[in-house]
Formats: structure tokens, C-alpha cells, sequence
């Protein structure tokens, strides 16, 4: 047995997540005085008995240099994000405002057969449902002024840029506008070809990942956030999250997944690829490991109409989860997807052979099926505004159709947007006093 001394940071009984141990574990490899002026991102929860003045010294003590800063709040999950160096964290991890420290994490970003394939033309052509009124929130790396947004009438309402700070809505790496078109592109440039299946719905744009399709946990949730801060003045129904990381801790303490679910609580939403890291089981991401929100997992359509020959797609996360919860909680198709091309970005440059009639670009992930999935969750909002995040939800399992090898099954508009406008909200009775 190793007699070896446990450092400090090894040694905190859980006040430290695992990700900002192994960070500083390599900080210390670099300077074992642990004293360098590295700059570890990291997000404090506070604890909920902490009061102002607690607080106000917990910031005194870390807003001393240009090496500790420690300001931004996050209301969501009574946290405060920023940037410590290891020696600041050491101070500051039994502090009485402290509940426990996490490393800022890195977050990635994870049509034309796909909407006709899971009957969303069906729906257009014998409901008349196209999203008209429904407000997605696409919280991404930003989104183009594609035509297929912007003509007849442009449907991106808002765009809030958390990355550069800038007020005109833009897409430099590309991946969010991509997903736009999945869930709203009208296929005004191809002659209505490439739709996605809400082709009236609104359109939010929110950055939070940079050129390189990369961000950190806390600018997503302060898109989050943002979200439900602005849910009422813009109608914001449903979020959509093509992004993820890894998941290291439970959903009951895990920080993007704390977030998003606030937000389905609030009644936004919620939905969440599941991964790219298949076959291998147990590789759901965060915040895709939430109980509460939709997390999609990506089907390959094998570009036919036939639905018996599709399959859950290879590079699709599988469940179980960290909490070894079942996941994901439905598939729609995510491979050899057609969608919005943002000119100029890294994606166009990167996949220049994906390119498609100059407009479009075909790319494969669960990044699409969320997308796709968040556009038929808002044609069953138009036919029926009154359903909560869970009756979404029941409604979209309940009616899938089981043809792949999974617990839940295959999206199917056709027969979701019909129990959706069908669907009666049981109101509880109340109790007659005697």
C-alpha cells in the first residue's frame, strides 16, 4: 500500500469536483509549489444559507489581483463564476459562502428525406401546422441571416451574442445556423427541398460557442439563462442544445444540468443531444444526463422513406447514464442531414465536399436530431399552446414508433401533433370542504 501524503486538494472531501482536481493535479505536474499565476476557470455554488455579507467577503477575498476574479453571478444554480489561480482555491474552498468548487468545463457542439421520413410534411399538408407563433431558442455558436430564416419575413427575432460581445446575428463556425435549418429552415433557396419541420416557427440565436464550435459550462447556462429571463417578452417555448460534455458528476449536482433543468421548470423545453461517443454504453453527455429534459439520440434513415431499415445511428450516445438512468428518450434521424450552409465559416471551409447547391450542407450528429426534434415539438405547440415540458414529453414517447432496438422508440410527427391537439390537461379536484 502507497504511504504516499494526500495533497490538499486531494483531500477536501468533496468540496472539489473531479474535473478541477484533475486540473489542478496537472498545475501542480507544471509548479509542484502550486503558487504559479495559472488561471483555473472554475463555478463556486454557494450555500443557500449564505447571506450577503458572506458572500460579499467570499469576493473580497478572491478580487485581488488580475489573477483572481471572481464576479459573474449565476442565478439559476446560486452560483458565481470566474477564474482562480490554485493557490486562491486552496484559500477559499472552506470558506463559510462555499458549498463546492467546479472546473468550467469545455463544451463542443456536437434536410430534406429526414422531414418527409418522420411524416412532418404530413403534418404541414393535412393539419396546416408549420410553428407559426412558437419561438426556438437555438443556443449554439450563433446563426446566419440565411434566406431560409429571413424571406418571406424574417423569423429570427433576437440574437445575443456571449462570446465577442457583437449585436448583428452571425455564425462563424456555422454548426448553429445548421441547426436553425433543422428545426425552421422554409427551403426558400431550394425550392422548398430542404425544409426542416417548423418552417414558420420564430427564431432565436444564441452564442455561446466560438469559431472553434467550443465554450464553457457557464456561458451556456448564461444562455440558459438569458432564456428564461426573456421567456415571456419573445414567447420562448423550447431550447434547443446541440452541444454537451462530459458528464463526471450526477445531475443533482452537475451545473449545466442543474440549469437546464431549471429552465424546463420554468416551463421552456428542454431538448439535448445525447452524444456523439457511440456505441459504448454509458457515454450520455450533460447535460443530456437530466431526467427532466428531452435528450435525443441520432437515427440513420438510411435516406429512404421506408422506416423499417433505420437504425440507431453508430455515433449515437448510449445510456445508461452516470445516475444509471435510462436515456436517451427518443431518437429522430441525424445522419447525412441537408441543411442551412453559413458562408464564410469554419465549417464551410473545414467540409467544403458536404457543400450543397452553394446554400446547404450536409453534416451527421445528434447536433441534427435535436433540431429536428425541437421543430416537431413546436408544430404539437401550435396545435395546442397549453402543454407543459412533461406533457410534451409523455406525448412524444408515447407515440414513437418502436422500430429500432431501443426502450424508447422512433419519433413520429404525424402522431404526436394529433394526441397534441387531442391532449386534455387533467386539472386536479380540488377537495369539497364538508
Amino acid at each position: 500500500m502507497s504511504n504516499r501524503k494526500k495533497v490538499w486538494f486531494e483531500a477536501t472531501e468533496g468540496k472539489l469536483d473531479p474535473g478541477l482536481v484533475e486540473q489542478l493535479r496537472n498545475s501542480r505536474k507544471v509548479n509542484p509549489s502550486v503558487s504559479s499565476n495559472t488561471e483555473i476557470p472554475i463555478i463556486v455554488y454557494l450555500k443557500k444559507t449564505c447571506d450577503q455579507d458572506k458572500k460579499d467577503d467570499l469576493l473580497k477575498a478572491c478580487n485581488f489581483d488580475s489573477h483572481n476574479k471572481l464576479s459573474k453571478e449565476l442565478h439559476s444554480i446560486n452560483g458565481v463564476k470566474g477564474h482562480l489561480t490554485p493557490d486562491t482555491i486552496k484559500q477559499i474552498k472552506d470558506h463559510e459562502a462555499v458549498d463546492r468548487i467546479f472546473y468550467d468545463r469545455i463544451v463542443t457542439s456536437f434536410l430534406d428525406i429526414a422531414s418527409e421520413q418522420i411524416g412532418a410534411v404530413k403534418v404541414r399538408e393535412q393539419l396546416n401546422l408549420t410553428g407559426k407563433g412558437v419561438t426556438i431558442a437555438v443556443i449554439d455558436t450563433g446563426i446566419h441571416l440565411h434566406e431560409d430564416l429571413t424571406t418571406p419575413t424574417n423569423r429570427i427575432i433576437a440574437f445575443h451574442d456571449f462570446i465577442n460581445g457583437k449585436t448583428e446575428p452571425y455564425d462563424d463556425n456555422g454548426h448553429g445556423t445548421h441547426c436553425a435549418g433543422d428545426a425552421a429552415g422554409n427551403g426558400n433557396l431550394s425550392n422548398g427541398k430542404y425544409t426542416g419541420p417548423a418552417l414558420e416557427a420564430s427564431i432565436i440565436g444564441l452564442k455561446v460557442l466560438d469559431e472553434q464550435g467550443s465554450g464553457r459550462l457557464s456561458t451556456i447556462i448564461e444562455g440558459l439563462e438569458w432564456c428564461m429571463d426573456h421567456k415571456e417578452e419573445h414567447n420562448i417555448r423550447i431550447i434547443s442544445l446541440s452541444l454537451g460534455a462530459p458528464a463526471y458528476e450526477s445531475f443533482r449536482d452537475d451545473p449545466l444540468s442543474l440549469a437546464a433543468q431549471k429552465a424546463w421548470h420554468q416551463g421552456i423545453v428542454v431538448c439535448t443531444a445525447a452524444g456523439n461517443s457511440g456505441p459504448a454504453a454509458a457515454t450520455i453527455s450533460t447535460p443530456a444526463i437530466n431526467p427532466f429534459i428531452i435528450t435525443v439520440g441520432s437515427a440513420d434513415d438510411l435516406n429512404t422513406l421506408d422506416r423499417t431499415d433505420d437504425l440507431i445511428a453508430d455515433y449515437s450516445s448510449r445510456g445508461p447514464t452516470i445516475d444509471s438512468l435510462i436515456k436517451p428518450d427518443i431518437y429522430a434521424p441525424g445522419t447525412n442531414i441537408i441543411s442551412l450552409l453559413a458562408p464564410g465559416s469554419a465549417i464551410e471551409s473545414q467540409l467544403p465536399e458536404m457543400i450543397i447547391d452553394d446554400n446547404y450542407i450536409q453534416l451527421s450528429g445528434t447536433s441534427m436530431a435535436t433540431p429536428i426534434c425541437a421543430g416537431i415539438i413546436a408544430l404539437m405547440l401550435e396545435a395546442n399552446p397549453n402543454l407543459s415540458p412533461n406533457d410534451i414529453k409523455s406525448i412524444l414517447q408515447t407515440s414513437s414508433h418502436p422500430t429500432l432496438d431501443d426502450i424508447w422508440g422512433y419519433l413520429e410527427a404525424v402522431s404526436a401533433v394529433e394526441m397534441a391537439k387531442n391532449y386534455q390537461l387533467q386539472m386536479p379536484t380540488e377537495a369539497v370542504e364538508s
